[in-house]
């Protein structure tokens, strides 16, 4: 990772130095950072909204824009998606120096005005043309692998609508104690869907406390291509037995991947 990137984490870990305003989520020599920052910013009425922003500084970072996801309780999806759009437009005037910090600023100082805005009930075709955080590679697919669902109802529930929100299709499947997650997309919109998994709490503890999801894995990711089943929805289905979840993923063009990776879960 390159030194201006470390540095910018360490001055940013002293910045939000209080009670869970910073969290590293992963550091990689091939992927870069992701982190999370809680913060808050003047919204309707003079009153603070809180803003959980994950931030995804690739390698080539800051010569290109970071990736930004935007989540709130007190906003709309629609409301995230263009305060998201409106931070990748204001990094595209912060290129080459360090600008985590004052995207921050930035946002607790513009956020009303940006609610404000006729665009914030919905979207614009300016903002769209900045929604990309880092690449357009067309469609893609990635297996995800869950230990387990303590409270399956409201995690079932969770998932489907981070897939709706972010147009994914695929597959939620479960066979026994094997948990699956097969989704198609756009690239963007599925590493979104990875940030949201692993920064908001979809599950509970062993004593019932809500909690972040800490055991999920990639077991496959790659381009869409002509022997893949493109997927219409994103589903929630039961298997019944081994060989029922197999001929799924052989109807779908996956036969490779099921004996590959699917079948070792069950060893």
């Amino acid at each position: 990772m390159a030194e201006p990137v470390r540095q910018e984490l360490s001055a940013l870990a002293a910045i939000f130095c209080g009670p869970d305003e910073w969290e590293v989520l992963s550091l990689s020599e091939t992927d870069g950072a992701v982190f999370r920052i809680l913060t808050k910013a003047e919204g309707f009425m003079d009153t603070d909204i809180p803003l959980q922003l994950v931030f995804h500084l690739p390698l080539s970072y800051p010569s290109c824009l970071p990736g930004i996801v935007v989540n709130s309780k007190h906003l709309t999806r629609a409301q995230c998606e263009i305060v998201k759009e409106k931070l990748l437009e204001q990094a595209e005037t912060l290129l080459l120096e360090p600008m985590v910090h004052e995207l921050v600023l930035w946002i607790q100082e513009n956020l009303r005005h940006i609610l404000k805005c006729p665009e914030a009930g919905g979207g614009s075709e300016k903002c769209s043309s900045a929604a990309s955080m880092t690449v357009d590679d067309g469609l893609w697919m990635t297996l995800l692998h869950l230990d387990h669902m303590r409270a399956k109802a409201k995690y079932v529930k969770t998932v489907e609508k981070w897939a709706s929100d972010l147009r994914l299709t695929g597959r939620l499947m479960f066979m026994g104690k094997i948990i699956l997650i097969l989704l198609q997309g756009d690239r963007n919109d599925i590493k979104e869907y990875l940030i949201l998994q692993k920064t908001c709490k979809v599950d509970v503890d062993s004593s019932g406390k809500k909690c972040k999801e800490k055991m999920i894995s990639v077991l496959f990711e790659t381009k869409v291509q002509t022997e893949h089943k493109r997927f219409l929805a994103f589903e929630v289905k039961e298997y019944s037995s081994l060989d029922e979840l197999q001929k799924e993923f052989e109807t779908t063009g996956l036969k490779k991947l099921f004996s590959e990776c699917v079948l070792r879960l069950v060893k």
